[in-house]
């Protein structure tokens, strides 16, 4: 399968740091222009999609993503929504119509959910891990809307006929993330791609594993993705220099508290972030070109690639190898970018024919880097 890249759309508003703090913070409002702009360049320099975010601190992801339709021509939407908020013939319907308007441009990520308190907030009082049932479930009745005249009476959704006009043809692709048991049970079972936040290889490889055995024994199999954020310049040193900008803009105090908050977290998966540095600022560099530090005051994907465009471009082909098919990435600030990773580790990744439906297959005497480095000269920007 052909390595599919996508980028993020900044819905809380975006920034030059981390997370808009510190000597000479910036921030940029999440308006339709400016949301449109990166729209625009992730779309230009070829990302097949951008992830809109869901929850308290960001725009809704439905209505900003279907207001950009209109100001993109390919570009897919990665819709983030959570059940339980609403009611999952309602969500059929809403994809559908998202479908047509946008021309088979919707991939849906269902989020099973936040913080314990996040999801209070809207009125969700389950436990982690009936919200997972309950999540099976809506997926069970979206897919069956989708097919038309769906009956189903569960523990958390009874409905009968449950249908919507012009059912999308083709359905769009289901993205689930899930770190726990109850997690990956509803991955295998449900959804066609399981995402995880990035982590050094040889654990994300275990992961992986472990997805795809259980795929197995239920009878199906997925699709893996991994999210990461991405700092790639011309060489590493001046990549590895914005690291040290964004770290000496988080304040110690800052950090203490989000880690406090981190480590009250339910979520498997975040406690396999926190783990990866400890809150510790000198613990950030994980695995080779991948740096922590998002996650020192960041929930969600804490890790990002870090290098010159030869060695982001190296480490995305070996994750890859390893079965990765979707590369959702993201930076500070998301214009520029897009622009950064789209001139200068997009072509490279294209000349090696990674983007057109080749697996790097890496062996002891001929690695990762050897398969790219056939097309690394010339590199034309494209």
């Amino acid at each position: 399968m052909a390595l599919s890249l996508h980028w993020f759309l900044p819905t809380a508003g975006d920034s030059r740091e981390v997370a808009g703090f510190g000597p000479g913070a910036t921030r940029r409002p999440a308006d339709l222009d400016y949301l449109s702009q990166v729209a625009r360049a992730a779309e230009t320099v070829g990302f097949d999609a951008v992830l809109t975010p869901t929850g308290t601190h960001c725009e809704d992801a439905w209505l900003t993503t279907a207001a950009l339709i209109r100001e993109t021509k390919r570009l897919r939407f990665l819709v983030a929504f959570r059940p339980g908020f609403v009611s999952p013939t309602l969500a059929a319907q809403q994809a559908a119509t998202f479908q047509r308007l946008s021309g088979d441009r919707l991939l849906l990520n269902v989020v099973t959910g936040g913080s314990p308190e996040e999801q209070r907030r809207f009125g969700d009082f389950l436990d982690h891990d009936e919200r997972y049932d309950r999540t099976a479930e809506f997926i069970e009745v979206l897919r069956g809307a989708w097919r038309g005249d769906m009956d189903h009476h569960g523990r958390h959704y009874r409905v009968e006929g449950a249908t919507v006009a012009g059912a999308p043809v083709p359905a769009p692709p289901i993205f689930f993330g899930g770190s726990s048991a109850a997690g990956k049970q509803v991955a295998v079972r449900h959804a066609d791609t399981w995402l995880m936040w990035g982590e050094p290889q040889d654990q994300a490889a275990q992961q992986l594993e472990e997805v795809r055995a259980l795929a197995a024994h239920a009878g199906r199999s997925v699709t893996f993705g991994i999210r990461l954020h991405v700092i790639s310049r011309d060489t590493a040193a001046e990549a590895w220099a914005v690291t040290d900008r964004l770290l000496d803009a988080m304040p110690h105090d800052v950090v203490a508290r989000a880690q406090g908050a981190l480590r009250a977290s339910e979520s498997v998966a975040q406690a396999r972030m926190r783990a990866l540095h400890g809150g510790e600022r000198s613990r950030l560099v994980v695995a080779p070109n991948l740096w922590a530090g998002f996650g020192l005051v960041r929930g969600g994907a804490g890790t990002a690639l870090v290098g010159s465009h030869e060695e982001v471009a190296e480490r995305i082909a070996e994750y890859h190898a390893l079965g990765f098919d979707h590369v959702i990435l993201s930076g500070q600030p998301h214009l520029e970018e897009a622009w950064w990773f789209g001139e200068g580790v997009m072509p490279r990744l294209r000349a090696a024919g990674l983007l057109d439906g080749t697996r790097p297959v890496a062996s002891a005497d001929r690695p990762v880097e050897g398969l790219l480095a056939e097309a690394r000269t010339p590199v034309a920007a494209s």
